[in-house]
């Protein structure tokens, strides 16, 4: 059995969650659990994402539609940011070929 797998019923009990808390969070494409031989398993590269949502849902009261479109807006931003460092980056070599070539008038 591979040991990067966390069995979900013992997670949930663990942390005081339903597991059907998650089972909707796979159904709307959030996260991703294994089945082996009747058992469900959690990954544990999807541990930090699930306890996001589980904060967002039990502290917030945020539903899966809502944690759906969070997700999907901070994959957004993410997105834009390196766009925008890639951007500065393009920019600041522009900047220093420009400054060069007005030092040599």
């Amino acid at each position: 059995m591979q040991t990067d797998l966390i069995i979900v019923s013992e997670y949930c009990q663990i942390c005081h969650i339903e597991p059907s808390f998650l089972y909707m969070l796979e159904k709307g494409g959030l996260i991703e659990i294994d089945t082996v031989e009747g058992e469900s398993y959690l990954p544990a590269s999807q541990l930090y994402d699930v306890e996001r949502y589980t904060r967002m849902y039990y502290d917030l009261s945020i539903n899966v539609e809502g944690i759906d479109a969070i997700h999907h807006l901070l994959d957004r931003i993410k997105s834009m940011q390196q766009e925008i460092n890639h951007l500065k980056s393009k920019l600041r070599l522009y900047e220093t070929g420009n400054h060069e070539s007005i030092a040599d008038l």
